[in-house]
């Protein structure tokens, strides 16, 4: 009887599931937290442009938005450009978490993360600037 208690104890454990990899993440999910997210990141997206253009922002090593080259901006462009990254950033990892939840939770955020931005990397325009992984910028082919 004790066995039998033990073998049923056992079978209601959840089971453990190795975290996915990059290449095993669908990122078109559409549930409704991923959705928010990308609307989002669309809505603001058009107010960034004009200072991936200009050199001003790019893109870091990490997927997220940067300050590249602030010289050449008055006070109120540089406030402008912060305020923007500052809305940016937190609405990108909301994406990468929400798409997470829809592989599992926490353990696919790794594998998330890196095939978001790999696919942010892969739809930069030509002339944008990304940082590599030593921090250094360059401009994108």
């Amino acid at each position: 009887m004790k066995l039998f208690v033990l073998l049923l104890a056992f079978a209601a454990l959840p089971v453990l599931a190795a975290p996915p990899s990059p290449s095993e993440i669908n990122l078109d999910f559409g549930t409704p937290p991923i959705m928010v997210a990308k609307h989002a990141l669309t809505q603001r997206s058009s107010r960034l442009v004009r200072f991936y253009e200009a050199g001003v922002i790019g893109l870091g090593d990490d997927g997220m938005v940067r300050m590249r080259d602030d010289s050449r901006l008055t006070l109120v462009q540089r406030q402008i450009a912060e305020k923007l990254i500052d809305q940016e950033n937190p609405d990108r990892n909301s994406l990468i978490f929400a798409i997470a939840e829809a592989h599992g939770g926490k353990v696919a955020q790794p594998a998330v993360r890196e095939a978001q931005v790999k696919r942010w990397k892969e739809r930069f325009k030509s002339g944008w600037w990304i940082q590599d992984a030593q921090g250094v910028w360059r401009q994108k082919p």
